[in-house]
């Protein structure tokens, strides 16, 4: 195995975003740090020659990693009380791949990061990999703020069965788009023993939302019970930022972001809530409002310049009514299709 290195899950939808992360890590982490691409499905062919044309970036291979993840997700998230509403009224991750991140856990690297695809990386890792010494989970995210119905784990549902309390509960919320960890836990063995804990046990239910691949991640990382830190929890004050582009507030110096308050750098910039489409049309020279677009088109075109849009156009308005209504349509068929 490696020592350490970075993964992230990607297909083709997200290329221009993926392209604009691997610019950034080789910028603003190391050149030279390992990276490897998990395929969130089979529509990877932008990616692969992506891929071809950096000598650090690999494509995750380990169908039977990729098929563990799989199997376990499908067969847990099926007995989750909301899998029995309709499906009209599913998440749109319903029949997404996002519990592939957790092949992290199987792959080459001991220590390793993991970027969702939609962020730039804006500072170096080695503390990080340094706390892993310490440490088997490192996060980054303000999750455990949330109120209390809407953290992943059912906390009414523990507190009412006398299980867990708030205070035990809260500190070890976490997010998933993105963490450090080591490599080779969750074997195939521990894997089966918590499967059957949230299938015979019904502790499914502790889970507060259906098929959310960060809602299984917090229930294998506190059912583990394996030390973990989160930055936003640290006695350190510098340690606590913003990450989240639409919400926080960042200062720009020469296309690294940091926190506003205080000027404390911060691990990345994560465009969530952006949709990928948006990141396309972007790069294509449309002004789709993203927040700090100038900083995603720097890192999008680093390495072609030439290639970057002059100047940004807003789209008319027939183009948007056209796009509302093929949006419409396609969620029409897909709810027609999904209760077929």
């Amino acid at each position: 195995m490696s020592p350490f290195g970075i993964y992230t899950l990607a297909n083709d939808a997200v290329y221009d975003q993926l392209v604009a992360l691997l610019n950034s890590i080789e910028v603003n982490v190391s050149n030279d740090i390992p990276i490897c691409v998990i395929p969130y499905n089979q529509q990877i062919d932008r990616i692969k020659q992506e891929i071809n044309h950096r000598e650090n970036v690999t494509l995750f291979d380990n169908v039977a990693s990729i098929e563990r993840w799989e199997s376990f997700a499908h067969a847990v998230w099926k007995h989750h009380p909301d899998a029995k509403k309709a499906k009209l009224f599913h998440n749109w991750w319903t029949t997404g791949n996002l519990q592939r991140k957790m092949c992290v856990f199987d792959g080459k690297f001991e220590k390793f990061v993991f970027y969702d695809a939609d962020s730039l990386a804006m500072k170096p890792l080695d503390q990080i990999c340094d706390r892993l010494d310490s440490y088997d989970f490192i996060f980054d995210d303000w999750i455990h703020t949330k109120e209390r119905d809407k953290i992943p784990l059912n906390l009414p549902l523990l507190e009412r069965l006398n299980l867990f309390n708030e205070h035990q509960i809260r500190p070890r919320i976490h997010c998933s788009d993105f963490f450090a960890a080591k490599g080779g836990l969750f074997n195939e063995e521990e894997l089966a023993k918590y499967q059957e804990l949230l299938i015979a046990n019904r502790e499914v239910e502790w889970l507060t939302a259906w098929w959310d691949d960060a809602h299984l991640f917090n229930y294998l990382t506190f059912k583990s019970n394996r030390p973990l830190f989160n930055y936003t929890l640290s006695s350190n004050g510098q340690d606590r930022t913003g990450n989240c582009a639409i919400a926080d507030p960042f200062v720009n110096i020469n296309n690294v972001m940091y926190n506003a308050e205080g000027l404390k750098p911060i691990h990345r910039l994560h465009y969530m809530n952006y949709p990928a489409i948006d990141f396309t049309r972007l790069s294509q020279g449309e002004n789709v409002g993203v927040r700090y677009q100038d900083v995603f088109l720097h890192y999008r075109f680093l390495k072609n310049p030439e290639q970057r849009p002059e100047s940004l156009k807003y789209p008319s308005t027939w183009v948007k009514g056209q796009r509302l209504y093929q949006k419409a349509v396609k969620k029409i068929q897909r709810v027609f299709s999904e209760n077929a």
